[in-house]
């Protein structure tokens, strides 16, 4: 025995490590950090983005935003880490939610800019690519941008709905435009 105590981690301790990395100028820099696993924590991103911790949604808006800014992705698994641990959360689908976008310009000099419940903002285009996956069964659409460092945002319904409106067809696909990109949405065939 080493004599060394074991920390188990807590949403206090990481919510405190992550206000003294972040220093309030932007987002932490979670991409050069590389702390040993701690275990998982019984925290929870449901589909809607609503966190939870202990089974509890946390109610507290700054609480949530500090804990997206040291959100991280690895192998296809999430983790909140601060420069001295990481651990599991689960995500049910994506971390964000986008919640609202303003168009500018109109077809393909058209710029698409998201923000999400979390205050993240990010313009698609080729470093924040919009995809649409189906359900095979029902075939609902689910939407999703990526935001930043293999984190996406799934977009709300709502919005969706608006993009819809913007769509215009390119090479057999009904699709958007944004910052010179084109994302395709669905088959121009099955609009018929």
């Amino acid at each position: 025995m080493s004599g060394q105590k074991v920390v188990t981690p807590s949403a206090d301790g990481l919510a405190n490590a992550a206000k003294a990395a972040s220093k309030g100028k932007g987002l932490p820099p979670v991409h050069l950090w590389n702390p040993p696993f701690c275990g998982d924590l019984d925290m929870r991103i449901a589909r809607d983005g609503t966190w939870f911790y202990l089974g509890t949604p946390i109610g507290r808006f700054e609480l949530v935003k500090l804990f997206s800014s040291i959100l991280k992705r690895e192998d296809g698994k999430y983790f909140l880490v601060t420069p001295v641990e990481k651990v599991g959360i689960t995500v049910e689908d994506a971390p964000f939610v986008a919640v609202d976008f303003d168009a500018t310009g109109e077809g393909e000099s058209q710029e698409l800019s998201f923000i999400t419940h979390v205050g993240d903002e990010a313009v698609a285009g080729a470093d924040h690519p919009i995809r649409v996956v189906r359900d095979p069964e029902t075939g609902e659409p689910s939407p999703y941008i990526l935001i930043r460092s293999d984190l996406e945002a799934l977009i709300d319904r709502k919005s969706f709905y608006r993009l819809v409106d913007l769509c215009s067809h390119k090479g057999g696909w009904f699709g958007l435009w944004s910052a010179g990109e084109f994302f395709p949405v669905i088959p121009s065939d099955e609009l018929s």
